[in-house]
Parts: structure tokens; sequence; C-alpha cells
């Protein structure tokens, strides 16, 4: 079965086939209806490759993520994905679990594919690394880190303001002794969270020496060492805050472990309203960077880039606000009101 057969059995042009297949407008809707009829009733299949030499568009958009596994990025690729199929796009998955010679690979696998653009979610892996993809002219979209220049989109997450709401809710609830746990701060998202937190007067967040760097948030040794040593400290804090929802979930492990109650003893703020953190116990209060709307941001910056005749000389700039969602892992500094 090829568009051959298609046509002759549909009685129009190859050309028609061709351009119903590939969704043109210009096709008219009773022709449509009839060439894709056949199309179903015998299992046509169109070799994308052939139609990407062809036509010179793959209407593939590559999404590299730094670890699937990470509960962050699922939903990102699921809303990514379905973007997508609205469009008529496909996507090429690859994750780098921070590995420098397998971001390599994934660009290469990017480049075989004749991907339109990619959107790389990262959150921390060199640009060196894509100049294969910046001297092809192809769109990329990067979150935070993106350089000034044409056919690059960059998101900025604007931390300040969920990061603000949440410290004035804990300053509301009478919390003075707030600790950071922050990400290793060779990330560049880890340091805008925290450059985030800083021009924020409300509280001393060095009171203490509360403020903790803990190294890869995924490590359980660096997320008990940060822990240790907060409460290590004569004036212990009475909140954390801490740069994403995992290692606030760790947190809240190591209290149940150490039998520190949550929020009785201390309260617990995450980063990125993962849908796991209002399962846990309690359910964790966090500052939402949603992963819905960053996924659906990516795929609309790569399509514009594309569609875009001349692009911008600067490449181009998206924000996602971040909030902040209150659950049950903060409560009354009792230490506070009781002095």
């Amino acid at each position: 079965m090829n568009i051959r057969e298609i046509a002759r059995r549909a009685k129009v042009s190859t050309a028609t086939v061709s351009r119903t297949i590939n969704r043109h407008s210009s096709v008219q809707p009773q022709l449509a209806k009839r060439v894709l009829k056949v199309v179903e009733e015998m299992g046509y299949f169109p070799n994308t490759q052939a139609r990407a030499l062809v036509s010179g568009r793959s209407r593939i958009f590559g999404l590299i993520v730094s670890e699937i596994t990470n509960p962050f990025f699922p939903e990102i690729v699921h809303v990514f994905e379905e973007t997508a199929l609205q469009h008529n796009y496909e996507i090429l998955v690859t994750s780098t679990v921070h590995d420098t010679a397998r971001m390599k690979t994934s660009v290469r696998r990017m480049l075989e594919h004749r991907v339109e653009g990619v959107a790389v979610m990262t959150f921390g892996m060199e640009e060196a690394l894509l100049d294969d993809l910046k001297r092809r002219n192809v769109p990329l979209l990067f979150v935070d880190v993106g350089p000034a220049r044409p056919r690059v989109s960059n998101i900025r997450i604007d931390y300040l303001h969920g990061v603000r709401q949440a410290v004035q809710h804990l300053a509301a609830l009478r919390h003075e002794r707030i600790a950071f746990i922050t990400g290793p701060l060779t990330l560049k998202s880890a340091r805008a969270r925290k450059r985030g937190v800083r021009p924020i007067d409300e509280r001393d967040w060095d009171g203490a020496g509360a403020t903790v760097a803990c190294g890869r948030e995924s490590h359980a040794g660096r997320r008990q060492e940060a822990f240790a040593k907060l409460w290590s400290v004569t004036a212990r804090p009475t909140a954390i805050l801490c740069s994403n929802d995992m290692t606030a979930i760790g947190v809240m492990r190591e209290s149940y472990e150490k039998k520190i109650t949550i929020p009785g003893e201390v309260s617990v703020i995450g980063f990125d309203n993962i849908h796991l953190s209002q399962y846990v116990l309690p359910p964790l209060t966090t500052i939402e960077m949603s992963q819905a709307q960053l996924g659906r941001l990516a795929f609309q910056a790569l399509l514009s880039d594309v569609r875009r005749e001349v692009p911008n000389p600067k490449g181009t700039e998206y924000v996602l606000k971040t909030n902040f969602v209150l659950r049950d892992s903060t409560a009354l500094n009792l230490q506070k009101s009781t002095s």
C-alpha cells in the first residue's frame, strides 16, 4: 500500500492524497473525507522520514529532561506531548540523568531525526553541549539560562512571587528562625531560587547558621547531612523552606525518624507542587511552579520560533509565575506564642 494506490482507489491525484495526509486546508472537505476513508480502510501509514526529506520539515520537537523518574518531569512531558498532538507534531524525549556524555548522545539523536526545535529542561546542563544545535539554527528553549540570541527562547521563573508569599505566611505564623535548604549552588536553578529568597527582609535567613546548601537533592545522604546541620545549632529553626518538594518530603521523613512532629515542632514548605505533595502526611504546603503551564509554554515557544520568518535578534523571553499553595505542613509557632 502506497500513496499511488490510495490515489487510485479514492479517484484523486497523488498530490491531493499528499495534501490530505499533511492536513493542508487547500483540500476540499469532500475529497479529504474520501481520501481519509480509503486510508483508514487500507490501514495506510505514511513514511514520516520520507515525507520530511521531501518537505524539509520533520514536524518533530525534541524534549530533553534531567531525570524522567523525577516526579517533577512526567507532567511536563505529558502536557508537551498532548499539545504537540493537537498541532500534528511528534516529540522525541530523552533523559540525561545529569550525564554530559548522555547529553551529547541526546543531541546527536535530535539531529539525526531532523528535529525542528528542542526544549532543554535539564536545570543545569552546560549550554556548550548544544553547540551543534545552535550551528544548525535549530530553535531552542531553555528555563532560566537561555542566552540572548536569535531562535533561543527562555522561560524565566518568577521565584520571588511564590517565595514572598511563603515567607509572609511563615511570618504571620510567628516564625523567625527559618531555614532554607537549597540544591547544589553549581546549578543555575538553585542559585536563582536562593536569589529569590535573599531580597526578602521579613526575617533573617542566616540566623543561627540556618541557611544550608545540601548538594544534589536526590542524594539521601546529603539531605540527611543538611537536616543534621540544622538540628545541631543551638537556636533550631522552627520552619524549613526547601528548594523542591522531594527535598521537603525527605525532610519530613528525617523528622519522622527523629520523632520531630510536623507541623507541631517545625513547619515545612516545599517547592514545585508535584502531585505527590498533596498525598504525603501531613499534606505538604508548597510553592507551585506549574509543570502543566511549563510544558504548554515550552511547546508554544518552539512553535512560535518555527513559524517566525524573521527571528528576534535577542531571542524571546516568557515568564512563569510561582504561587503559594497552603496545606497542612505549616502551623503557628508555639515556641514564639508562649514565650
